[in-house]
């Protein structure tokens, strides 16, 4: 004998409004958890790659009187940006212009005589790109200088 009170609801193929959002909330409730997590989970892991591949080996970025001692110049090096910096004391050196805090742009504040990055006022000696101030956690990428014929190239260290 069977009684049709005793059945559950969903096996006739319909399910109660009560059943329906106890099965529909948590599972909602866990979707939103998983995407909020998400964008928290990326901040907090280093990227695979501390720089990004360019396919670029180098580049002219210009003339030697263009760039007086005391002074330094931004560029592209393929896809990134890059930074040359001409010291006082006559060397040429260039940087991946990648702050390596939260990948801003860096520039040279001839003012201070140091690299500089706006976001977070990170800052960079100009000679050896290693981290001076503010929260940059290591240096920046180092890239080979050149001088040939009066033109400045820059290419992969």
């Amino acid at each position: 004998m069977t009684d049709e009170h005793c059945e559950k609801p969903c096996a006739k193929g319909g399910c109660s409004r009560a059943e329906f959002l106890r099965t529909a909330v948590p599972c909602v409730g866990g979707a939103w958890a998983l995407m909020a997590a998400y964008p928290i989970y990326s901040y907090l892991t280093p990227n695979s790659s501390d720089e990004p591949e360019s396919k670029v080996s180098s580049v002219t970025v210009g003339s030697t009187k263009d760039l007086p001692p005391g002074s330094g110049k931004n560029f592209k090096f393929g896809s990134t940006p890059a930074l040359i910096v001409h010291t006082k004391d006559g060397t040429y050196h260039a940087f991946s212009a990648v702050c390596t805090h939260l990948g801003c742009t860096v520039q040279f504040r001839p003012d201070k005589d140091q690299i500089w990055c706006a976001c977070h006022g990170g800052c960079y000696d100009p000679s050896s790109g290693k981290n001076i101030a503010g929260p940059p956690p290591k240096p920046l990428t180092a890239l080979k200088v050149d001088v040939v014929d009066d033109k400045i190239i820059v290419s992969k260290a």
